[in-house]
């Protein structure tokens, strides 16, 4: 069967090593963003798929388009003739005319209809699910609303973002491909919107800590691990960290105990074990080099 492949970052790349491996597959092209500057000196950086392609020096035609929106896109899509549009974290709507070319389906990193949108892995860390999975689904005008081919999930226990993007991306190449195989067999079953959750775009406000309650300030730390991560409103970065005690009320930031690798800071509701930090335009240090510099103990304020 005939593929175009649209992904952009690495839980892409590894559903299309899946596809270019499969001897029943044939990926016609990668259609990912374009380049885009990255860090201070802003250095032009190609996509995590667009990257693989290029390392492994697999020779298959790439496409970055600014928009799908435009003539130009369109054709290039229609004239490749594919039997199927494969789509996963791409970072564009697909406009209706494309979605008409032919059967479009996409892995959405959630158990639809919760956590339609930008973040769904985030999201359903914050709000401490049981568990999440990955939908492939129909695409259709809206906005992670198409009917649902099938999931496959996972527990989260303690994982953060980093750990169930790549978890998952290996559930989704598996679940892409026996969709792709059996397609003709599936009967789509249609969400229920009535029971739908939105995931909306991460900020970097979002990874302000408040200290109200330990578990939910965990639970943030392990959902932006990758960005904006997670900081008082000093501005300092609290980089490695741990839930210490889910109940017991505290001063919002008092150092609680000061151990031999960590300290014990202590939120309205509960505690954390704070490890490394990062002061503002500073170098990331461990908590307990930062409080002797600090002059802080037992009592003082972290925050």
């Amino acid at each position: 069967m005939r593929v175009v492949f649209m992904g952009t970052p690495s839980y892409a790349t590894v559903i299309l090593k899946y596809l270019l491996k499969d001897d029943e597959i044939e990926v016609l092209s990668l259609i990912t963003q374009p380049d885009k500057p990255v860090g201070r000196k802003q250095i032009l950086t190609p996509p995590d798929t667009k990257k693989y392609l290029i390392k492994e020096d697999i020779d298959l035609e790439i496409y970055q388009p600014k928009t799908l929106k435009s003539e130009d896109a369109y054709n290039y899509i229609f004239n490749l003739k594919p039997d199927f549009i494969v789509v996963a974290a791409f970072g564009q709507i697909l406009p209706k005319d494309i979605l008409e070319i032919s059967p479009c389906i996409n892995l959405h990193a959630s158990i639809l209809p919760k956590f339609r949108g930008a973040s769904p892995i985030q999201d359903a860390i914050l709000h401490q699910e049981e568990y999440l999975g990955v939908t492939a689904m129909l695409m259709d005008i809206g906005l992670d609303t198409g009917e649902m081919l099938g999931f496959s999930y996972i527990k989260i226990d303690k994982l953060n973002a980093r750990e169930l993007f790549e978890k998952l991306s290996f559930i989704a190449a598996k679940l892409t491909l026996d969709t792709l195989k059996n397609f003709d067999k599936i009967s789509p079953i249609k969400q229920h919107s009535c029971e739908a959750t939105y995931a909306k775009k991460i900020t970097k406000e979002d990874g302000l800590l408040d200290l109200e309650d330990a578990k939910k300030s965990e639970a943030k730390f392990r959902a932006f691990i990758f960005w904006p991560g997670v900081f008082l409103e000093s501005g300092l970065k609290l980089k490695e960290l741990l839930l210490f005690e889910k109940e017991g009320e505290f001063k919002k930031g008092e150092i609680l105990e000061v151990l031999d690798d960590s300290i014990v800071v202590g939120c309205k509701v509960g505690s954390l074990r704070i490890y490394r930090v990062q002061p503002v335009s500073k170098k990331e240090m461990s908590v307990i080099d930062y409080i002797r510099g600090k002059r802080l103990g037992v009592g003082d304020n972290l925050s």
